[in-house]
């Protein structure tokens, strides 16, 4: 029997065996929350001690060894009851820097740690009783009849016969206290809502930096571009013209022979544009949207791609981001996978749009690389996120969502 699984609402029924084993756990679950009033009531001791004894330092060195010890404590609650809710309770210890007796420093400006210390204070207080009701409401029946038959006493006997009440309490408050403390402790120890939008603030800053560093190589990417490529070619263009015309009345013949290197020039120049215009928003996307312009790259692809999109037209922006980070998995795959085949799947729902790319190469993919790491980029401007699974050995799977609204 896992004890640990998520917590299930018990109805009120007759007494049954399934019931009867599901209260059981819950109120051996109920024990072990109850056993955490010993550490914890001396951690909260200690941890108030470390405040005034810090004036004289002592309580520098004792708060090393405390705080580590609520951390660990702390982190065994979360994992119990985030089982039994079924979910993760996180929580992020901003970073402790430099040598060991300066690091209580910083932890006494670290609101996780305050929170920890708050859990120590409630699993001595409200949660040990919480944690105990169940326990004492089962017990206490039994203890009663254990006495009745040593003591040899009839009032032990009385008081299990009239006990009732306190199995049926039993019966019905175990799961409702069980799933209190738990929640009280993800209310505790999980992140707070400010610590929450302070994180996304940080990550908002960072994507949009790495989003304005990546447009600021594109604009030069495409002004190099556009000075190697168009705009040599009609500056050619321009002077061959210009020698036509001063030999069109003495040599027609190499006027003319000039005037076709033109023409030639003129349109490599626009093949040239019409590459950079692909590059900043391919044309395809923008006539046939995500799933055919995916179908069109991958028909493009030396090795066979099978493709399977089915999503709605999405705003431009983010039908581009999703374009482009495909074709750079396709073109790592051809690449680096040496793969025989290579798909592309694509769905929407849920406000999502979530794309799968992957091969049977050899793998070892870094999520790192410079190739994976500009998928991450373009995704993260539109809070988007990437999964690489890629074992030695193959296959690779790239997991790509980006949340959006169609069109």
């Amino acid at each position: 029997m896992d004890v640990l699984a998520p917590i299930r609402p018990l109805p009120v029924t007759p007494v049954d065996e399934a019931g009867l084993r599901e209260r059981l756990r819950l109120s051996l679950v109920a024990a072990g929350y109850a056993v955490s009033f010993v550490p914890g009531l001396a951690l909260a001791i200690l941890t108030l001690l470390c405040i005034p004894l810090g004036l004289v330092g002592v309580g520098f060195l004792l708060a090393l060894g405390v705080v580590p010890a609520t951390a660990a404590l702390t982190g065994v609650h979360r994992r119990m009851s985030g089982r039994l809710l079924g979910e993760s309770i996180e929580t992020s210890y901003a970073p402790a820097r430099g040598v060991a007796l300066v690091r209580p420093a910083y932890w006494l400006r670290d609101s996780a740690r305050w929170r920890d210390f708050g859990f120590l204070c409630f699993a001595a207080t409200g949660g040990f009783v919480l944690s105990t009701l169940p326990v004492l409401l089962l017990t206490t029946p039994i203890t009663w009849l254990i006495l009745a038959f040593t003591a040899g006493d009839w009032a032990w006997v009385l008081l299990f016969v009239f006990s009732g009440p306190l199995l049926l309490a039993w019966w019905v408050t175990a799961e409702p206290l069980v799933r209190a403390r738990a929640r009280a402790e993800r209310a505790i120890l999980g992140h707070d809502r400010v610590a929450e939008l302070e994180e996304r603030v940080g990550q908002v800053e960072e994507s949009r930096a790495e989003t304005l560093d990546h447009s600021a190589a594109e604009v030069r990417r495409i002004e190099r571009d556009l000075h190697d490529g168009a705009q040599a070619r009609i500056a050619s263009v321009g002077m061959s013209v210009g020698l036509a015309e001063k030999l069109l009345q003495t040599d027609p013949a190499a006027a003319a022979a000039l005037l076709r290197e033109a023409r030639e020039t003129t349109m490599d120049a626009l093949d040239d544009l019409r590459s950079v215009v692909r590059g900043i928003h391919p044309p395809v996307l923008a006539d046939r949207g995500l799933a055919g312009a995916i179908e069109a790259l991958a028909v493009a692809m030396p090795v066979p791609v099978a493709v399977s999109v089915s999503v709605p037209r999405l705003p431009a922006p983010v039908e581009s981001a999703a374009y482009f980070a495909v074709a750079e998995c396709l073109a790592n795959t051809v690449k680096h996978a040496a793969a025989s085949r290579a798909w592309v799947t694509g769905t929407y729902d849920d406000g999502r749009l979530r794309l799968v790319a992957g091969d049977d190469g050899r793998g070892g993919a870094d999520a790192a690389g410079s190739g994976l790491a500009g998928v991450v980029r373009r995704l993260a401007a539109f809070d988007g996120t990437m999964a690489l699974d890629s074992p030695t050995g193959g296959p690779t799977t790239v997991r790509m969502e980006v949340p959006c609204l169609p069109l």
